[in-house]
């Protein structure tokens, strides 16, 4: 096979893609989604490691977890999970563990989208939910972003033709930083009696809702969503992934899941750095505060260069439009001490190409306004600050 072709074209097109380098001392890092900043806490690390319990964790599960002789460490961060969540969803809670948020979506949606289940997805659900809709086979639609009017169409449309429904989004969107409305997807799923609602929070874990549990565990009504995504290698500062969803639910996904069956598991090291990461996410309000706080300076900073409005969000996009363009913004902008790495397409629709802003609680204010002296040397100011 020649790929030189291929590799050309994605050149020309200011879509070319490689891996970064190590980013230096000193810079300020605007692509992290270590959004609590945990990952960054060597203090953190020191206090795992001076329990002499977790030098005595295995660093490797050699196996998948239905054949793995160690699962202490599984089972622990299970069970925690389990109980976290059920104190908004009732005692019919499961809990169950995968490798990421990716091995989770490719796993799960295949796995419940059984014949004659119909899916219906926002138009900006990430990457790994489109594959694990592939994989399933199912026929399937998108609505607008965000647009729950066009999403009731189609349900009126599709939910009296098929035995299920499938409804999936993202909590918060991984591009753009805004947000679903669970309450008006609640409403929809009661006027629609054969709607499931899966809801991916891997971008509100850690950082959003009841001792940061996402946007589900704050809605009037967690217990009618009935799969929760959530991640651990982004505010939890480590690795992983886990579903919520009902007890029997966890029982069929543990053999139907194909990628958790057929993966080896993650360390039982890891599982052990996530269970003591959780308790110090739990207990992060301070931390959640700090972020909001950063979430208002960047949105008022980034307005003034924006041509579409922009929410207050730990993630902000700054729209650029041309992805040579957000490639040399991006070059430009490290020269200043800041990483902000340039988002084309196929992550993004063409012609939104854009740099993505994701803050992390351990930046301050002079950080945002360091971006926001750079960004007045590089580009011209569209809404002056007053």
């Amino acid at each position: 096979m020649n790929f030189s072709e291929h590799l050309e074209n994605l050149r020309n097109e200011g879509n070319f893609r490689e891996l970064p380098r190590m980013t230096p001392d000193g810079v300020i890092d605007f692509s992290t989604n270590d959004y609590l900043g945990l990952g960054a806490d060597a203090e953190l690390q020191d206090r795992f490691f001076a329990d002499p319990a977790s030098l005595k964790v295995p660093m490797t599960s050699s196996a998948s977890r239905l054949l793995a002789g160690r699962q202490i460490e599984y089972d622990n961060l299970e069970v925690a999970l389990r109980l976290l969540y059920s104190k908004r969803r009732g005692d019919d809670t499961g809990a169950l563990l995968f490798n990421s948020g990716y091995h989770a979506n490719t796993g799960l949606i295949p796995a419940i989208a059984s014949k004659g289940t119909y899916i219906i997805a926002d138009r900006l659900v990430h990457a790994s939910i489109i594959d694990g809709i592939i994989l399933s086979k199912a026929p399937f639609t998108r609505f607008r972003h965000n647009d729950y009017g066009h999403l009731r169409e189609l349900l009126a449309r599709h939910a009296p033709a098929h035995k299920n429904i499938l409804v999936v989004v993202e909590s918060v969107y991984s591009m753009d930083g805004d947000r679903a409305d669970i309450e008006m997807l609640l409403g929809l799923r009661r006027e629609f009696p054969n709607v499931s609602l899966y809801v991916d929070e891997a971008h509100a874990f850690g950082v959003l809702g009841p001792n940061g549990l996402g946007l589900v565990a704050e809605s009037s009504a967690p217990w009618e969503v009935d799969f929760v995504i959530g991640t651990f290698g982004k505010a939890g500062a480590s690795m992983g992934a886990f579903a919520i969803t009902s007890s029997q639910t966890r029982e069929y996904l543990i053999n139907t899941a194909r990628s958790f069956i057929f993966s080896t598991a993650l360390p039982p090291m890891q599982i052990a750095w996530s269970r003591f990461t959780l308790s110090r996410l739990l207990h992060g309000d301070d931390l959640r505060a700090h972020l909001h706080h950063l979430a208002e300076h960047l949105q008022e900073v980034l307005s003034q260069f924006s041509v579409i409005p922009i929410e207050v969000s730990h993630i902000q996009p700054l729209i650029i439009g041309d992805p040579k363009e957000a490639v040399e913004l991006s070059s430009r902008l490290l020269f200043y001490g800041i990483k902000a790495l340039p988002i084309r397409k196929p992550t993004v629709p063409a012609g939104t190409d854009r740099l993505r802003f994701s803050l992390s609680a351990s930046m301050t204010d002079e950080d945002i306004e360091v971006l926001n002296r750079a960004l007045r040397d590089l580009l011209p100011v569209l809404n002056p600050r007053n």
